[in-house]
Formats: structure tokens, C-alpha cells, sequence
């Protein structure tokens, strides 16, 4: 099992990240849904009495979607995987600030696979040491990993000018662009999404190498989306949580369309 927390800083309020965020995943969604693949929303609800993070947090938005995802995972994982085998079943608990989101493969792999992913959204730069209060065991297993979305990395597949923090000034806002190796320290309002990953993939000969795939993959995720969020603002600035709720159900009729017509779209696996 690995565990790895990342820690994004944004430009933004911990209100805002929560519009902005719900605002791009309805958009990823549509844009990684065509051809047989894609995002499948079962259910979105509201849900009460499901106690998170200790109990700190019992109620918000309850999510179930499946993602039929055959061209999305390494090329080594579709080789071994039987056809049909390659969905995963994602199921959130939003009890925004606070969400966890877990993924698993019930139809193959079952208990055997799981990524958790625990998302915390606070007013600061990401310099908290234990904001998931982690059991000290668990704690010494932890490996905390910054992203840069003005700074880090990112191939020429996955970049694109309309979403890069160094180039891009919002006209609604006055923020950015992102500039510098220190600009955290420069820029109000701050907010950092402390993302705690837990990945365990139990195949004999594979774990370590799936395990490390997913985390690789989750941290480009991360970056790419979170890049999404800050050079989208004036498009969702200023909506409410009731406009989001209305394109969230517009999304789901919509990515049902796709789902079953026209080609393979959105982002691929790095086949290593």
C-alpha cells in the first residue's frame, strides 16, 4: 500500500475552489465521454448521517458513477485484464470542505483493488503537517508531494495555453498570471486542497508496479485538473452552489448521449 498527500495551492477562496471544482468536473466529464467510454452517473444526492474524519463531518452531496475506461489505464493492465473487467466504480461522500472518494472494480478485481482519495480544503498555503490526522503508523508511511500548477511539469500532450497559470489573467478577478517560483507567498486569497491518497492493488508480481502507476497517474490528474480550475474562473465565477446543481443534472443526460455515440475522447494512459 502507498500513501501520498498531495498538496495543491490555488488563487482561490475555499468558497470559490468548491464552485469552481464542481464547475470543471462537469466539463472533464463531457470531455473524457464518447464511444463506449467514458463517465456514468448512477446517482447524485444528498446524503446525512455518514460520519467523516472522525465524525467531524456527517452530511453533503453523495455521488456514484462508473467509468468504462478500456483506453484509460496502461497498456500492461489491458493485456491482463479480461474485456468488460475495465470499470471502476467511484463513490463520493462531498461533505465539502471536507471529501472522501473511493474507487474500486467490483466486477474483477473486487477487494482486491481500492484507491481512496481524502480531500481536505483549507484557508492556507499548505503547510499544515497532519490536517487528516493520520494514526502515527500511518503517519510515518505518508509522503507529502507539492504541486506547482504555475511550475511543475507537464508533457505536450497534456499542456495547453488556454490552461497554463503563467499565461493567463482573469478579467472578472485581476488574478494572475502565476509567475515565479514563490508566487504562493505572494498571492490573496490562498487555499490549498490537501489530498491524501491511499492506493493498494493486491496482484502477486504487479502491486508495487500498479500501486506507483496509480499515484504517478493521480499527481498528473491533479495537476492538469487544478491548472482547469484557476484558468476557468471567469467562466464560473460568481455561480452558485443551485447553478451548479442545475449543470450537474444538464451533464448527466448529456453524458449519456456521448457515452454511447460518436469516438474515444479525453485523456489516455501513459503506456509504460
Amino acid at each position: 500500500m502507498i500513501i501520498k498527500e498531495y498538496r495543491v495551492t490555488l488563487p482561490l477562496t475555499v468558497e470559490e475552489y468548491q464552485v469552481g471544482q464542481l464547475y470543471c468536473v462537469a466539463e472533464v466529464s463531457k470531455n473524457e465521454t464518447g464511444g463506449g467510454e467514458g463517465i456514468e452517473v448512477i446517482k447524485n444526492e444528498p446524503f446525512k448521517d455518514y460520519p467523516l474524519l472522525g465524525g467531524k463531518f456527517s452530511s453533503g452531496q453523495y455521488t456514484y458513477k462508473i467509468y468504462h475506461l478500456a483506453s484509460k489505464v496502461p497498456a500492461f493492465i489491458r493485456l491482463l485484464a479480461p474485456k468488460g473487467s475495465l470499470e471502476v466504480h467511484e463513490e463520493a461522500w462531498n461533505a465539502y470542505p471536507y471529501c472522501r472518494t473511493v474507487l474500486t472494480n467490483p466486477g474483477y478485481m473486487k477487494e482486491n483493488f481500492v484507491i481512496c482519495i481524502e480531500s481536505l480544503h483549507l484557508p492556507d498555503a499548505g503547510d499544515q503537517y497532519n490536517v487528516h490526522e493520520l494514526a502515527p503508523e500511518k503517519l510515518k508511511n505518508r509522503e507529502v508531494v507539492h504541486i506547482d500548477i504555475a511550475n511543475d511539469p507537464l508533457s505536450s500532450a497534456d499542456y495547453k495555453i488556454e490552461t497554463d497559470p503563467t499565461k493567463f489573467k482573469s478579467t472578472k478577478t485581476g488574478r494572475g498570471p502565476l509567475v515565479g517560483p514563490n508566487w504562493k507567498n505572494d498571492v490573496k486569497p490562498v487555499m490549498t486542497c490537501y489530498k491524501l491518497v491511499t492506493a493498494e492493488f493486491k496482484w502477486f508480481g504487479l502491486q508495487s508496479k500498479v500501486e506507483n502507476v496509480i499515484q504517478k497517474s493521480e499527481r498528473r490528474l491533479f495537476t492538469i485538473f487544478h491548472r482547469q480550475v484557476f484558468c476557468s474562473i471567469d467562466d464560473w465565477f460568481g455561480m452558485t452552489m443551485a447553478d451548479i446543481r442545475a449543470i450537474e443534472d444538464r451533464t448527466k443526460e448529456e453524458l449519456e448521449k456521448l457515452r454511447r455515440q460518436g469516438e474515444v475522447r479525453g485523456m489516455r494512459a501513459d503506456n509504460e
